[in-house]
Parts: structure tokens; sequence; C-alpha cells
């Protein structure tokens, strides 16, 4: 499918979900409007402001103002802000600023010089508290809907037992993506432990298919069979991520630690025979099309299939990368970037008040209306809308909904080696083995432990 056509696609979406919304809002019996049409005038207030006290959100002029970086698609919070105008009477003003470093720059710039919007999107996880949220946001530990937040999602948006931040869009998981026809034609069942995951691969092998698709062109793809496996190592090690920050525990030295690496060494045989040459989008086309069985990837691949694939994403299933143990199987999850509330705004109140409908039901189908999500939403008991891809509606909304999730170590410590592409491929490709690969990342975490002033021997 064509790009241009799934633009227009997510543009009449936009369009018809407001228009619905504006259809839903606007319906009244006449009856019941020449009612409200004589409350509203005998006591000088707005048809919304009289629909406020009916039990509805609370109408109060205001305007906001809002920053986020170019990460973010802007379909989504711009749907919600426009609604958010209509229902609440709050207006919101984006500003957006640049990505990367110079983006974080600017955030604590701005945050210093007390010149920070009343909303500011930004990371989740362990570079929150580098930002010093105590001093700057709005502590939401206390609100009623902040209970609505996924008990993972809170552990990211949360310093000290205090929590801070709503998600600005749903989250992502580390997966396995499969095709689900090459699953039906050689009868093969979703693996739930690491050893039936290669039994797959064999069988697929040994029948002329290519059992795993590697990128290896885009090297940071080489990352995910590592990255991914972290539910698995924290199975094990619970407070692997804390000792790892202190230089107190390390993957080249750590069973459980070590395991993630000789998993990647498993995977070589497997490969087509192009994976050095074979791109991201290549991958994306060979998983859809069923020219190769497996793809360790994150879930956000599947928009990816969709803008060029449209409803044939949903030949794409997921299954999260299996552990030893069939009984302790769950997910890796990427956290999604966050809004915060300036504290020091003087609209606190307002600002409270966006965020709580930014996490409604109402608000969130919005969203989904403009943006189909590439993972569940971290707000309990948001069902996804029907037309969610079927790997993130039935496969990836089940690892949620039982609990079985766990954040990705880089959203526990900052601590992340920069070379890890490069020490995944090499790898990957048999140039080493697992216990070096894993030597070379602790090696390589140790320059940005000491950067960070971490005492690591």
């Amino acid at each position: 499918m064509k790009r241009r056509t799934i633009a227009i696609m997510i543009a009449a979406a936009v369009a018809a979900g407001s228009m619905a919304g504006c259809s839903r809002a606007d319906q009244k019996a006449p009856e019941a409007d020449q009612t409200a049409a004589g409350t509203t005038e005998a006591a000088g207030k707005t048809a919304e402001e009289a629909k406020a006290e009916d039990g509805e959100w609370e109408y109060k002029e205001a305007t906001l103002t809002a920053s986020i970086g170019t990460d973010l698609a802007p379909a989504g919070y711009e749907a919600v802000f426009a609604l958010a105008e209509k229902k609440l009477g709050i207006h919101v003003d984006v500003e957006v600023r640049g990505g990367g470093d110079n983006g974080d720059s600017i955030i604590k710039t701005r945050l210093a010089s007390g010149d920070m919007a009343d909303l500011c999107g930004t990371n989740s996880g362990a570079l929150l508290s580098a930002l010093n949220p105590a001093e700057y946001f709005i502590d939401i530990t206390n609100e009623d809907w902040a209970a609505r937040l996924d008990d993972t999602y809170k552990q990211a948006v949360t310093i000290d037992g205090v929590v801070y931040g709503i998600p600005t869009s749903s989250a992502k998981g580390g997966v396995i993506l499969y095709n689900k026809n090459v699953y039906e034609k050689y009868n093969l069942e979703v693996p739930k432990t690491w050893d039936e995951f290669l039994h797959n691969c064999d069988v697929l092998k040994e029948a002329g298919e290519v059992a795993l698709i590697g990128s290896y062109a885009d090297q940071w793809t080489t990352q995910f069979p590592f990255l991914g496996d972290y539910y698995n190592v924290m199975v094990q090690e619970p407070d692997f991520a804390k000792k790892f920050e202190q230089g107190e525990i390390k993957f080249a030295t750590n069973e459980a630690g070590l395991r993630s690496w000789e998993k990647l060494a498993d995977t070589t045989p497997y490969y087509n025979e192009d994976y050095m040459a074979t791109t991201y989008n290549d991958a994306c086309d060979m998983i859809v099309n069923g020219e190769g069985a497996h793809y360790f990837s994150s879930s956000q691949a599947l928009s990816n299939i969709y803008e060029l694939y449209g409803d044939e994403v949903n030949n794409v299933r997921a299954f999260a990368i299996p552990g030893d143990d069939p009984d302790k199987q769950g997910l890796t999850v990427w956290e999604p970037s966050s809004w915060y509330g300036n504290k020091n705004s003087g609209k606190v109140d307002d600002i409270k008040r966006l965020m709580e409908f930014m996490i409604s039901d109402e608000a969130l189908d919005t969203y989904t209306a403009a943006l189909l999500p590439e993972g569940p939403y971290c707000v309990k008991g948001y069902e996804l809308p029907d037309n969610a891809y079927d790997a993130v509606k039935y496969d990836l909304q089940e690892y949620f909904d039982s609990g079985k999730t766990g954040l990705a170590l880089e959203f526990i410590t900052p601590v992340k080696g920069a070379d890890c592409p490069a020490i995944c491929q090499e790898l990957g490709t048999g140039q080493t083995t697992p216990l070096e690969a894993a030597a070379a990342y602790d090696e390589d975490c140790k320059k940005q432990a000491v950067q960070l002033g971490l005492d690591w021997k």
C-alpha cells in the first residue's frame, strides 16, 4: 500500500473520529434540548458548563503550553488536545523542540531558568532522575486517576516513591515477530521456552525456509535478541539492574546475564544468506510476506509494515523472547515518553485536569483513531480498538493483562554501552563467543559508568 494512501486514511480516521465525537456530544432528545437551553439561559451558563454540572468533564477555559520533541508523531496528541478544548475548555499551544542531546539540553536549561512550558513531554525511566523532578514536576502520586496507570509503567515515572508522569503514547515490546501463515503451514506452536523456539527454527530450516530474518545492514537491529531478553534476566536476578549500576554484577560473570549473549549466539545458523546486506525495511517486507518466519524486533515494526501493506500486517504475530522456564514467560517493555506537569507554572489545577483527561478512555479512543498503537497503552482497563494490530491486541496485551511485563534495562539504569550494536553484530556473525561479547559489553559500560561518576571496578 502506498504511503500517500495511508496518509489519506489516517487523516480520514482523525476526521471521522472528530465527527463521531461531535455527533455523540451534540445528539439530544428535543425535550432535553429545550430544558437544557432554558436552564442554561436562566443561569447564564454555556452548554458545556451545563454538561459539566451533569457529571461530565469540568469545563473551565484555560490556555496551557506544551513542549514536546520531534520523535512523537503529532497526529495523536493534536487530536486529543483538540478534544480537550471542546470538553474541558483547555486550549493547548504546542512547542516542538529539537530531539536528541540538543533537546535534552533545552529541557534542562528551561527548567533551570523557570521558562518551561506547562506540560513537558520527555523521557521516562532512568533519564528522568537527571531532571530533578521533585523540584520541577507535579507530584501525581495520590491523584485518584493516577491509579489507572500500569504498574510497570509507573516504575518508569517514579523517583523516590513519587509518581510524576502519564504516557504520551503506547508502550512497545521487545518481541519475536512471526509469520502466522508459515506457522500454520508447518503446524508450529508458539514456543514457551528458548529450546522450543530453536526447535521451530530447526523444522523450518530443514524444510528450506528462512527460519530467522537478520537485518545486519542496519546494525542497530542486531541488539534486539540481547536487549529484549532482559525480562528473563530479571526473573532470575531481580536486583540485576541495581547491582549492575553499582558495578557489583557483570554480564560476563553472572549466569543470567551471560545467558542473553548465549541466546544471541544461538541465532547465527538460522539467518537468511544475505543477512549482512538485508536492511530493516527489507526484513519488514520479508516477515509480512512469509519470506522468513521469525524476526527479532520492537513491536514498533508493525507500524512500518502497516504503512506499506495495510491490513496484511495481521499476517504477523508476536511473542516475547522465551526464557528457559515455561512458567516464567514475560515481555520486556520499552515505555513511551511521558507528559510531566510544571509545578511552578501557576496553573497546576488546569494541568492536572488535562492530565486526567489524557488518560481517559475517551481521549485514548481519539488518539487511536489518529494513530494505531504499537503496543498496549499503559492504562489499566483500556480496551484496544477493534482495528488494532492483531499482534498488539491478542499477543502483547495478554502479557500486560497478566502482569508479566518488565522494564528494559535502559529504563532502570542509565548505564548502557554505546558499542552495543557493534558487539551484538560481531557475536551474531560468529566472530566472537558469548563470553567475549559479554566481557566487551561490560567494559564498554564501564566507560559510561565512569562518566556518570559511578564507582566501577
